[in-house]
């Protein structure tokens, strides 16, 4: 039977908790508050004015939000950070808008997905910081984020994630003082990062792992934080008798994809879209491979994935990615996109696009071409990052293909983003949904020891998901209650 987390399960850990955090002036900011900061304390408030967006102080955890001000230092909430792209760039009458993961700490919003899976493992004492050490599998940010939450935290992390990410990911890591395990292979090579974490739990007693692809911390952090921010975007962006037509989201960790649950409560009528590299289409025919798209994983269905609740998958070439890419990042694919009459003020921020994030955008073009959407629809999805994490593989396509120019801007706009068809994509029957939820058994039961009983839940139970998403109320109730106990915040 798969467990809530709802309740103080070891109370000895939890003091341990509560001493480390009160001697380090911890304070856990509430779900509550990471989905509308204007219920922040003003004292937790005065304190960010002096301290950067990505400064290794406890008090940026109350910087895990859509809504910090777009700036490096001293900014405090506004609205959600979005970007919208035009008719020019997109090919479509849609509204295809991105919600901007650039601001926050380490520039990537897996900081939240690690939080809600570190925090409730904290505050019902599961978790001992002066004891445990917390193992972050991943295959790029979420380890990231794992890492600076668990800093923040006073907790010893471990980062688990394969040997071809880039550079960045790996000296980020180093310089903020975790132990960084290298498994082989690339993006799609997750089974390899599960067999390291077999290693740990065998022979380090003193680890957590806490696995992405299967912690409902993940999907339930994006389901009370998330989902709620793209309803705000909804509506600001919604044109009049407009709709929110889809939701599109790399499956990667299963977890961003969890706000569609949320989002499709209020809009029933929309497309929930799990998006997928080309080169490794596990959703859209069990395929397998490697591919580019960083911080998407893939080769297996992830544990916490609502298969039931996703409407199509989409797959996108990682060519077209990596081009679209140079075209959005080099000063001469500007230039071009300028003198073609796009916005500078806009070009100036396409910079905000990770290599996924583009995959992304791409994918929201194909649904929007294959149910033939017109001005009054919304699609929504996620520039998780930003280009900021990518520059060494700028210089690597530089060295394999030569300098960009504006020949090759103009080519690779009309092939990669207007070239974009409604092909490499399948919108989902209710077996087909089941098919795609069958594949965890290969996974989770066979290779993870999960039971049987419990895959059938998933599938079967249809509370269930509601359940485990309705946790987060609680866990504010615990929050609230940690931190009375350890003094910090009334005495700030």
């Amino acid at each position: 039977m798969i467990n809530l987390t709802d309740k103080i399960v070891n109370p000895a850990a939890r003091r341990k908790a509560i001493e480390r955090f009160r001697e380090k002036g911890i304070v856990l900011p509430t779900f509550a508050q990471m989905r509308n900061p204007d219920l922040v304390p003003e004292r937790i408030k005065k304190s960010l004015k002096n301290i950067g967006l990505w400064d290794l102080h406890p008090a940026n955890l109350f910087r895990i939000t859509w809504k910090n001000e777009p700036v490096e230092k001293g900014g405090l909430f506004g609205r959600v950070n979005y970007i919208e792209i035009p008719e020019a760039i997109s090919g479509v009458k849609a509204k295809i808008v991105l919600l901007v993961g650039k601001y926050f700490p380490t520039g990537a919003h897996k900081v939240g997905a690690a939080y809600g899976c570190l925090a409730p493992r904290i505050i019902s004492g599961e978790f001992d910081p002066t004891y445990h050490k917390a193992v972050w599998p991943s295959t790029g940010n979420y380890c990231r984020g794992g890492a600076f939450d668990s800093y923040l935290m006073g907790v010893t992390a471990v980062a688990i994630l394969p040997e071809e990410m880039s550079k960045e990911r790996f000296s980020w890591l180093r310089d903020i003082g975790a132990e960084v395990i290298a498994t082989p292979g690339c993006e799609s090579n997750v089974k390899e990062i599960y067999d390291k974490c077999w290693d740990i739990r065998r022979n380090r007693p003193d680890c957590v792992i806490f696995n992405q692809f299967d912690e409902f911390g993940n999907p339930t952090w994006h389901y009370n934080v998330t989902a709620p921010a793209i309803e705000e975007v909804y509506h600001a962006v919604k044109p009049a008798n407009g709709h929110l037509a889809a939701y599109v989201s790399a499956t990667g960790s299963a977890g961003t994809i969890g706000a569609g649950d949320y989002l499709k409560k209020i809009h029933p009528h929309m497309k929930i879209v799990a998006s997928e590299a080309l080169q490794c289409p596990t959703l859209l025919m069990n395929g397998f491979g490697g591919h580019r798209i960083e911080g998407i994983g893939d080769k297996h269905v992830p544990w916490v994935h609502n298969t039931r609740n996703t409407d199509m998958v989409t797959a996108i070439d990682d060519e077209d990615c990596m081009r679209i890419f140079r075209l959005f990042n080099e000063p001469e694919g500007h230039k071009y996109l300028k003198a073609s009459g796009i916005d500078p003020e806009f070009v100036d921020d396409l910079h905000l696009l990770g290599i996924s994030c583009i995959a992304n955008m791409l994918s929201a073009i194909k649904v929007a071409k294959y149910y033939e959407m017109t001005s009054e629809d919304v699609v929504i999805t996620i520039a998780t990052d930003s280009a900021e994490m990518y520059g060494s593989r700028l210089t690597e396509l530089t060295d394999e293909k030569g300098p960009y120019t504006q020949l090759q801007a103009a080519k690779d706009m009309e092939k990669c983003i207007f070239g974009q068809g409604t092909d490499n994509l399948k919108e989902l029957s209710y077996y087909d949904r089941k098919a795609i939820h069958n594949l965890k058994y290969f996974t989770w039961v066979e290779q993870q020891a999960k039971e049987i009983e419990d895959l059938n839940q998933l599938w079967y139970d249809r509370n269930l998901w509601e359940q485990q998403f309705n946790q987060a109320a609680r866990w504010d109730e615990m929050i609230e209650e940690f931190n009375e106990e350890t003094g910090v915040l009334k005495n700030l």
